[in-house]
């Protein structure tokens, strides 16, 4: 039987009485690359951060290695849970050695200076990343994907077993949308990091995830392989928008969507 690292049972939960999940149940098991989809508005971010233990339910329950969120410590949470959020602004001009570090502010007591295993792990966070060599840069100088690589690194430094991501490769060119899923694979793979994503990026959800959940208007929708989850009928619905969904690397699907402009332009036309 496969075991359940974290899981959501009949989960409520909103913002100033606005219910966005509405009962669902979701779970991530160990050692599983798990992607999280749907369109805009459809309750993922919501989803995520009560699962992370960031909101709180309205109804329902979340379960840490099966024990309810809701009677964890926060520390001790936060050394089996690793969030990384959706990219946004470096705060304040601390280094990237600096913000990678505050990843082990769960292992440590009040005060408590770094230790030898704690440099350990910070050092082998950020050679993970490669952001070893911007260790002294603050990290307001950074573009985009390097901060965002800082993020993962800081996620890296809790040695959490299970974590979770937000959109990890948003607004990030296609070169560093590669290198952060190749990384999160990696993690998965040799470190057995059970691993719950969301990603409007359809095809790189297919091409790394073992399974895929579909969200819409708060409700799980669809779950299971990219193959089963990623058909034409399904994401048109969801996106509201024809595609066409062919065989990609490895045989996962890879969906391009359709364009009425684009197919009535004279050749040469578009742009």
């Amino acid at each position: 039987m496969v075991e359940v690292v974290l899981e959501a049972r009949g989960l409520r939960c909103g913002y100033d009485g606005r219910e966005v999940v509405a009962g669902v149940d979701v779970a991530l098991r160990r050692g599983e690359f798990l992607g999280l989809i749907g369109p805009n508005g459809s309750g993922k971010t919501t989803l995520l951060r009560a699962l992370a233990g960031r909101l709180v339910a309205t109804a329902g329950e979340v379960l840490l290695d099966g024990a309810a969120m809701r009677s964890l410590r926060r520390r001790d949470v936060a050394r089996a849970l690793a969030v990384v959020p959706q990219l946004s602004s470096p705060p304040f001009e601390f280094t990237v050695g600096e913000i990678v570090a505050m990843g082990r502010t769960p292992h440590l007591g009040r005060l408590q200076p770094e230790g030898p295993d704690d440099r350990a792990a910070i050092d082998l966070a950020m050679a993970l990343t490669n952001v070893g060599p911007l260790a002294e840069r603050p990290v307001t100088e950074l573009s985009g994907g390097e901060f965002q690589r800082v993020v993962i690194a800081r996620a890296l430094a809790q040695e959490a077993p299970v974590m979770l991501l937000d959109e990890p490769a948003a607004h990030l060119d296609i070169g560093h949308q590669v290198e952060i899923f190749d990384l999160l694979l990696r993690l998965n793979r040799e470190e057995q990091r059970s691993i719950l994503c969301v990603s409007h990026d359809l095809n790189l959800a297919a091409r790394y995830c073992d399974r895929l959940i579909a969200m819409t208007d708060g409700r799980v929708c669809a779950e299971g392989s990219p193959a089963e989850v990623l058909t034409e009928e399904r994401v048109s619905q969801l996106y509201g928008c024809a595609v066409r969904i062919e065989p990609g690397p490895g045989g996962r699907p890879n969906v391009s969507p359709l364009s009425a402009a684009l197919d009535a332009a004279p050749a040469g036309d578009a742009r």
